[in-house]
């Protein structure tokens, strides 16, 4: 083949034959072993009780690592410490505080359950994800991961049992999570998995399905990566849960916008400023607020949209009686004929428990990541783009679907794993000049400039100390 023959062909390349071409500019990593044990202790719910402690196997494992990863995350082997690290820590220390006020029988064993499930999960994703071979292999092995409940997922759909949990409660001396008794909707059973709760389940599929369809584009197939794209959302869609079938209609509708605008250099701007046109359009037309509209839409039924608006609003009442320590673990005051204490809002829970100070500590520290990583400029660097993108989706997602669901225990400490599997994005160092946007040269012939690199140059290491400033602006 001559060289012009070979040029040609690249340019002709279309969807269906990128993998070859992606896969030489970032090949897939072994996901770290550190990494897939986390990861194996989040899905495998294995209970037991030393003592009068209550522990799972993920509490174990973060307990065991926790010390030496912060040691070394302080000394800078994990990156330079960023301010989202400290406002972490003064999340959970502020934690003590609050309980020390409030329920001060209930610190050692609530924050010390807490910390290692919050700071621990987000230090291993800060520890052990910190390449794109790295992540392209979280992304792979997550949704290796939800495939493998899908079965499992389908039976306890029409059947109401849940196998693995079934399975684990047998094991001698070993127990597992509660199964939920929940009511069924459109005639179907709520699949709960391998988690506590099916709003769960749903969030951890929900969480696969961005990697699934646009980390992972070009190491498989298209028609695979849609048919593995749809069963993750089918998956995700058997928790029958609003919260999960919202993170991934959010992400659909990103991916959606990306594809339509994608030669539309601001297509990010205009989308904020449609979403702020939409917002002060509903908040004058409405005689609700553009909140309460979100979560009436954001539910199965009048009925629990209706009931979300309640808990919102005592729950802002409980806040603002209570800005400073907030309440703790004390139960939170509510009409009386709410019997259950519910809240399913993870911000509000936040800021009812631990008062302004211990939420903004949280949220101020998640916004600062998440709009670093979107204002990363990775010209020309293709994999580099799409990686980037399907986190800022995926986390997009979820911080909306955080508004109307609450977590705990594996899969709350599994949404700041992800997270903390997020900041390599803001040190990374970008090795080449280009398009900012693959799609943008998806089918034209100049498009092998992206591919036509040296060996050294695919190989360039993380590094700490970026040679160069980085430009900032919208994500591409």
């Amino acid at each position: 083949m001559t060289a012009i023959e070979h040029t040609v062909n690249m340019g002709r390349s279309r969807v269906g034959d990128r993998p070859r071409a992606l896969l030489a500019t970032t090949q897939v990593s072994k996901l770290p072993i550190p990494a897939l044990l986390y990861l194996l202790t989040v899905v495998l719910p294995i209970t037991f009780r030393a003592g009068p402690i209550y522990m799972t196997t993920l509490r174990v494992f973060l307990i065991v690592v926790i010390l030496p990863l912060t040691f070394r995350l302080l000394t800078g082997a994990y990156g330079k410490l960023i301010v989202t690290d400290f406002l972490f820590t003064f999340h959970i220390l502020w934690g003590v505080v609050v309980l020390s006020v409030n329920n001060p029988d209930q610190v050692v064993q609530q924050m010390g359950s807490v910390g290692v499930e919050f700071l621990g999960a987000y230090i291993i994703g800060r520890a052990y994800i910190r390449t794109p071979g790295t992540f392209m292999a979280l992304s792979r092995t997550l949704v290796v991961l939800v495939l493998c409940t899908t079965p499992f997922a389908i039976h306890e759909a029409l059947t109401g049992r849940p196998l693995i949990i079934e399975i684990l409660q047998k094991l001698p001396g070993l127990n597992s999570v509660n199964i939920a008794y929940i009511d069924g909707r459109i005639g179907l059973e709520r699949v709960q998995g391998v988690f506590e709760h099916p709003i769960h389940y749903g969030l951890f599929c929900s969480v696969a399905f961005s990697l699934c369809f646009v980390a992972l584009r070009g190491t498989m197939t298209t028609v695979r990566r849609y048919m593995t794209g749809a069963l993750v959302a089918l998956s995700g869609f058997l928790a029958l849960s609003s919260g999960a079938l919202t993170a991934i209609a959010l992400q659909f509708g990103l991916i959606i916008w990306a594809a339509l605008f994608r030669n539309v250099k601001a297509r990010w701007w205009i989308l904020v400023a449609v979403f702020a046109l939409a917002y002060v359009i509903i908040d004058m037309l409405s005689n609700r607020s553009p909140i309460k509209v979100f979560m009436s839409y954001a539910t199965f039924s009048a009925h629990n949209a209706y009931w979300r608006a309640i808990i919102f609003e005592w729950g802002m009442k409980s806040v603002w009686a209570h800005p400073l320590y907030g309440i703790g673990l004390n139960d939170w005051v509510r009409p009386y004929y709410m019997y259950s204490g519910s809240m399913d809002n993870f911000w509000l829970v936040m800021a009812v428990r631990y008062g302004i100070p211990g939420f903004l500590f949280l949220a101020v520290g998640y916004l600062v990541v998440i709009f670093r990583v979107m204002r990363r400029d990775f010209a020309g660097q293709e994999r580099m783009i799409l990686l980037r993108r399907a986190w800022v989706f995926t986390f997009l997602g979820l911080t909306f679907t955080l508004c109307t669901v609450h977590v705990w225990t594996n899969i709350y400490s599994f949404v700041f794993f992800m997270f903390g599997a997020g900041v390599w994005f803001i040190f990374h160092e970008p090795d080449t000049e280009g398009t900012d946007d693959p799609d943008e040269t998806a089918d034209g012939p100049h498009r092998t400039s992206s591919f036509q690199q040296s060996a050294s140059a695919r190989a360039t290491p993380y590094s700490r100390f970026p040679h160069r400033p980085a430009v900032r602006h919208m994500p591409s």
